[in-house]
């Protein structure tokens, strides 16, 4: 998640930053090298020193893919308390976010070591969005493609916990209820499962532009949208066909791909255990009917009446 920084930006987050940035050295935790400073809550030290260690490979992958030079210093941020990194990202799903004005990545580190995540592909991700910040003006970056790129190039990591037993984009390909490109161009929705979709439909749809037009078409649109021109002017310079229309056949070659029995069996092993839970239900409640009618056929057997 790439976080644009505001008036309301949170005072705890900006007083923690600055007791850790004007501390004495000697007191703060802090790893610093000719290319990244690591900040870091106890007892993270080794993973802060685990950070240091991969960053020059993560950077250098990272400038391979995208061919730009990322000539800055960023600050990382390494948190071990989830209630402060949940104040900062303001979502439960999110293990980390990026601050481009700060140059300033921050890792919920104990909720990034849960699978798929690992440190080197969350650092590529978050650097990726540090890295088109500051090559990119925030007004020609729209949210989608600055998602959908860093996800392309960290093999599809998000920031978010993504569920891996369901597909809302799968489910919005069947129902034809798709989030706009043009909705997701200034900033995702906040509820969940509208949150998940717009993930999916960002890593899905630079994809298919990379699939299609191959990887330097997606470099070409990068190029433009660094030269000043807006992104419908970006994509039609590079691919020669306008934005709204590359959302058509993109929609088109997910529905060619996407039927009831793929999603059914995409969502094969939820459909299992959903069957074997009403199974269960239904053998204990056919179980209390059969020891009511025993208790029942046994009363009336011992009725002195009877």
């Amino acid at each position: 998640m790439c976080f644009i920084m505001s008036s309301i930006f949170p005072p705890l987050f900006v007083l923690f930053i600055i007791l850790f940035q004007t501390g004495n050295p000697q007191q703060r935790n802090v790893i610093e090298t000719s290319e990244v400073v690591i900040l870091f809550e106890e007892p993270l030290r080794s993973a802060a020193e685990e950070v240091a260690d991969i960053y020059p490979g993560v950077k250098k992958e990272l400038e391979e893919v995208l061919r730009w030079k990322l000539n800055f210093k960023p600050t990382i941020l390494l948190l071990n308390n989830k209630d402060t990194f949940q104040k900062i990202a303001g979502s439960d799903l999110v293990v980390a976010v990026a601050i481009p004005q700060r140059n300033l990545i921050v890792i919920d580190y104990p909720k990034m070591r849960t699978r798929p995540f690992a440190i080197g592909t969350t650092l590529k991700h978050e650097l990726c969005h540090l890295l088109l910040h500051h090559y990119i003006q925030r007004t020609n970056l729209p949210k989608w493609l600055d998602e959908g790129i860093s996800q392309w190039v960290s093999e599809g990591i998000a920031e978010i916990i993504m569920d891996g037993r369901r597909s809302f984009l799968n489910e919005a390909i069947l129902s034809n209820n798709y989030l706009t490109i043009d909705e997701l161009t200034d900033g995702f929705p906040k509820d969940k499962k509208s949150l998940l979709l717009a993930y999916e439909e960002s890593k899905s749809f630079v994809e298919y532009i990379s699939g299609k037009f191959g990887r330097d078409a997606i470099l070409n649109i990068l190029k433009y949208l660094r030269d000043g021109y807006e992104v419908d002017t970006a994509v039609l310079k590079s691919l020669s066909i306008p934005l709204d229309e590359l959302e058509k056949t993109w929609h088109s070659h997910l529905r060619t791909r996407t039927t009831w029995i793929t999603y059914l069996t995409t969502n094969l092993y939820q459909g299992i255990f959903f069957l074997a839970a009403l199974m269960t239900i239904y053998g204990f409640i056919r179980f209390l009917i059969k020891k009511r009618r025993y208790k029942d056929e046994e009363g009336e057997i011992l009725m002195p009446w009877d």
